[in-house]
């Protein structure tokens, strides 16, 4: 990839200069919904790994306390933390009407509605309902914006409100989905340069005809230009023609809930599958190598609760072992100091 959208990519994201508090978020607003760690960040805060001069753990986690970061159900039904202000856009691109509601559905939405805030115990005693029941029917209702988990803290024992309750101010008419669209594919193209809608669909989890739909209006309204197979803001292809690259040095360890992941997933995936076919001991993607401002590779083993399996670590890079000190220690980083077993295929000594 072009080198000049490389380094102005690593710009935006915040890899090149730490955001202050400022910076970070208007940088978290562009990249929501926010997620927390993959696999060991369970009720943790969102993170923007890397990209703060500031612990933003701790920092997101007085937002959610003060109710600015706030929980629901978006992209494919995950999880995810976004700033108020934002909820009719992400109920615009989200909301999953509940058109076929079964008994159980209406039951706890009645309660919730007419009695609430409950939370699972509660509804398990007032329903007679099992909670493994009981959840997949709050998921759903969550779905469809018409209840909300208040969940400001790490605490399990959270309240079930009725979503009018805790919003009265959302509209939820406000915006249409293509809309909403239009002006978060705004946001991702500003943070990621260059994209096609192949990446949008894989961070946002929506179908690529609408993507593609609501990218043409925003060429023909001349804030999107074509750009080889994809697309950036016009403003942008203006500014790399005199835009002097920053040189990049760095490698760092990017979990999978991570933006920058989740808008390569599809790519990455792949790359995994061809670096790592044929290895005889486990080999799920553990972490992923941004080097330079590219993804290069991946720590691979198994997922633990606590310290993972680090079984290898697999690279394309041509020179990679000359910078395997520096991979090595990028990985160590995220994994509690644990060092891997191999690199690239070859036995470390511990």
């Amino acid at each position: 990839m072009n080198s000049k959208i490389i380094s102005l990519r690593m710009e935006r994201q915040c890899f090149v200069k730490k955001a202050d508090e400022e910076e970070y978020q208007k940088l978290y607003r562009d990249t929501q919904p926010g997620q927390n760690v993959y696999w060991n960040g369970f009720g943790e805060p969102p993170t923007l790994t890397f990209r703060a001069d500031f612990n933003d753990i701790e920092f997101n986690r007085r937002r959610q306390l003060d109710r600015k970061l706030i929980k629901g159900r978006f992209s494919g039904g995950n999880l995810g933390w976004i700033v108020p202000e934002d909820m009719e856009l992400f109920l615009a691109l989200y909301r999953k009407p509940l058109t076929k509601p079964t008994i159980e559905h209406l039951r706890v939405l009645e309660l919730i509605e007419t009695a609430g805030p409950f939370n699972i115990q509660q509804l398990k005693e007032e329903t007679g309902l099992l909670v493994k029941k009981i959840t997949p029917i709050l998921h759903r209702l969550q779905e469809a914006f018409l209840i909300y988990e208040d969940q400001y803290d790490g605490e399990w024992d959270r309240g079930w409100y009725k979503f009018g309750e805790m919003f009265p101010e959302v509209n939820p008419d406000k915006y249409t989905r293509n809309e909403a669209l239009k002006i978060v594919l705004q946001r991702f193209a500003y943070r990621i340069v260059w994209s096609d809608t192949a990446m949008a669909k894989s961070f946002y989890k929506l179908p690529e005809k609408e993507i593609k739909l609501a990218v043409g209006e925003l060429v023909s309204e001349g804030i999107l230009v074509v750009s080889d197979s994809g697309y950036m803001l016009k403003s942008d292809a203006e500014l790399l023609i005199t835009y002097e690259p920053k040189s990049l040095n760095f490698v760092y360890a990017i979990h999978r809930n991570d933006f920058i992941y989740k808008a390569h997933e599809h790519i990455l995936k792949e790359m995994a599958k061809e670096l790592t076919e044929g290895l005889e001991y486990d080999h799920d993607p553990l972490q992923y190598l941004l080097i330079d401002g590219e993804f290069r590779g991946a720590s691979v083993g198994h997922f633990r609760n606590g310290p993972y399996d680090l079984n290898d670590i697999v690279c394309d890079l041509p020179d990679a072992t000359n910078r395997q000190t520096e991979i090595i220690e990028a990985i160590c980083a995220v994994n509690y100091g644990k060092k891997p077993q191999r690199f690239m295929g070859a036995k470390l000594t511990m």
